[in-house]
């Protein structure tokens, strides 16, 4: 009987050591995101996010996209017009993302503070 019981513990404790190796070995697996896929329905999301591949008329709706989540809305509307006047470009999304318009990203005010929201 006593045999019997120190091997079903030492079966127990290698099935517990098992079960961390497994989820210790899942933890380490990275697991590739899918890449982004552009969205039919807004067909401005791909264009118009690198220097000069919009059209002038096209800042409007691009910079009211950019400042809706913004409390200070005029403010951000008339740079972010003023900007896109300059650079034909408006990065994607409400906030950062100034990587894909350098322009836009390194036009700065006279104390050295970003210009463009």
């Amino acid at each position: 009987m006593m045999a019997m019981a120190r091997t079903l513990r030492i079966v127990m404790l290698s099935l517990v050591m098992l079960h961390f190796l497994i989820v210790e070995n899942h933890a380490t697996t990275t697991i590739e995101a899918p890449a982004p896929q552009p969205q039919g329905s807004n067909n401005h999301t791909m264009n118009g996010i690198t220097e000069g591949s919009l059209q002038p008329q096209e800042c409007g709706p691009r910079c009211s996209t950019r400042c809706s989540n913004t409390q200070y809305k005029k403010p951000c509307l008339f740079f972010c017009q003023k900007c896109c006047a300059k650079c034909l470009c408006v990065p994607p999304g409400t906030y950062g993302n100034k990587q894909f318009c350098p322009c836009y990203n390194n036009w700065k005010t006279k104390r050295g503070g970003p210009k463009c929201p």
